[in-house]
C-alpha cells in the first residue's frame, strides 16, 4: 500500500493509467457476471458458471482466442461483431468495460487515499453488475449482495474508517426500513412496491456507510426513482415497473464518496 502511495505521489499520470487498465480488466469481467448470473438464477443453463465454458460467441459457440478477448481493443478491432460468424457483440459489455476504466482513472486521480480507493472499488465492483442485473431483470441476486455486506464489514473491521457497531447497525437498520415500507405499502395498497433485493442491497449499503448515512441514501435512491418514474412516462406513455436497485445502489456510490471526503477533511 505504501509503494502504490509513493507512486501516486510521484507519477499520478502513471498511476491513473494503470488505475485504467485495470479497471478494463475488471469490467470485462463484470460483464461475464452481469451476463451469466441471471442465467444461473432463471436456470437457463445449469452447465454455466462464472468461470466454464471459456468466453465464447453465444451464436456459433466459437470459443475466443486470446486476442479477441482483450478489454476495450478487442470490441473496436472487431468492430463489434464475432470473428466467426459476424453476430453483433453487446455493445454494453463494450460500455461496461470503458466505463470502469474511466471510472477507476478518475477516483486513483481524485481521492484521497490509496486505501479509500481500494474499498470503494471493491464496492463498485459489487454495484455494478447489481446495478445492470436488476435494471434489465429486476433480479438482486443474494449470491452479490451477500458478498457486498461482508465485505463492507470486514473493511470497516481492519480500516477503521467506520466503528464497527455502525456498520453492523447499519447493516440491520437498512434492511428493517425498507422491510417497514414495503408492508405499510403492500397493507395500504395490497400491492408490492418494493422486492427483497432491495432490502438486502440497503443493508449491505448500510454495512459500508454507516447507520448514519441510511437517510441519506433514501432520500437520494427516492429522488432518481422518481426522476426514472417520469422519464419513462414521458418518453413511453406508459407507467412503468421502474427496478429501484441502480438508484440505491448510485446513492450508495455517492454517499460513501462524500463519506471519505468528511474523513480526510
Amino acid at each position: 500500500m505504501t509503494s502504490l502511495a509513493l507512486l501516486r505521489e510521484s507519477s499520478p499520470a502513471l498511476f491513473c493509467t494503470m488505475s485504467a487498465i485495470l479497471g478494463a480488466i475488471i469490467g470485462s469481467f463484470l460483464g461475464v457476471v452481469a451476463e451469466r448470473v441471471p442465467q444461473m438464477m432463471l436456470g437457463e443453463d445449469s452447465r454455466i458458471n462464472l468461470l466454464f465454458p471459456a468466453s465464447h460467441c453465444p451464436a456459433c459457440q466459437h470459443q475466443l482466442c486470446w486476442w479477441e478477448n482483450i478489454p476495450l481493443v478487442s470490441w473496436l478491432a472487431l468492430r463489434g461483431r464475432c470473428h466467426q460468424c459476424g453476430s453483433a457483440i453487446p455493445l454494453r459489455l463494450w460500455l461496461l468495460e470503458a466505463f470502469t476504466a474511466l471510472f477507476f482513472a478518475a477516483t486513483a486521480w481524485c481521492l484521497p487515499t490509496v486505501s479509500a480507493l481500494f474499498s470503494l472499488w471493491l464496492m463498485a465492483a459489487f454495484l455494478l453488475p447489481l446495478a445492470i442485473i436488476d435494471g434489465r431483470y429486476q433480479l438482486l441476486p443474494d449470491c452479490l449482495t451477500q458478498p457486498l455486506l461482508w465485505a463492507g464489514l470486514l473493511v470497516h473491521t481492519f480500516s477503521h474508517t467506520l466503528a464497527l457497531s455502525d456498520a453492523i447497525i447499519g447493516a440491520v437498520a437498512g434492511y428493517l426500513s425498507l422491510w417497514l415500507l414495503y408492508w405499510a405499502f403492500r397493507l395500504a395498497t395490497g400491492k408490492e412496491g418494493l422486492g427483497y433485493g432491495d432490502f438486502k442491497l440497503l443493508a449491505a449499503l448500510g454495512a459500508w456507510c454507516g447507520w448514519q448515512a441510511l437517510p441519506t441514501i433514501i432520500l437520494l435512491a427516492s429522488l432518481m426513482g422518481i426522476a426514472g418514474y417520469f422519464f419513462f412516462i414521458s418518453s413511453t406513455n406508459k407507467s412503468p415497473q421502474i427496478p429501484f436497485g441502480p438508484a440505491i445502489a448510485l446513492a450508495g456510490v455517492m454517499t460513501f464518496i462524500s463519506h471519505i471526503y468528511a474523513l480526510a477533511l
